[in-house]
């Protein structure tokens, strides 16, 4: 499904708190030139003036995108970035003691 900026931050913290109680959300992000159809094997292909940005976003069977235009980049990735802070406590912390353990076994080897 395809969404407008702050309407796709705010289904992404929904599927956030969704993935919580089951299964994991993956996102993905990558340039976007326009192109909805393949592009001709013969002929030359204008660039276009400036590319966007394509976000995606799953959990299980529901997908979320958007499109970002090259002038609002800044402003979707500070609250891309509170929204992250905010949903991913979930992380589990490193075991610092059997970190120093594998070290030392490596030194003595």
């Amino acid at each position: 499904m395809h969404l407008e900026n702050d309407a796709f931050l705010s289904e992404l913290t929904k599927l956030f708190m969704q993935g919580k109680s089951s299964g994991s959300v993956s996102m993905t992000m990558k340039r976007y030139d326009g192109w909805t159809k393949p592009k001709p094997r013969a002929g030359v292909i204008a660039e276009p003036a400036e590319y966007k940005c394509l976000v995606r976003a799953t959990l299980g069977n529901k997908k979320i995108s958007t499109v970002i235009n090259h002038k609002d980049v800044t402003k979707f990735q500070m609250a891309y970035g509170n929204l992250l802070r905010a949903n991913i406590d979930g992380l589990k912390k490193k075991d610092k003691k059997a970190a120093r353990g594998r070290k030392k076994a490596k030194a003595t080897q």
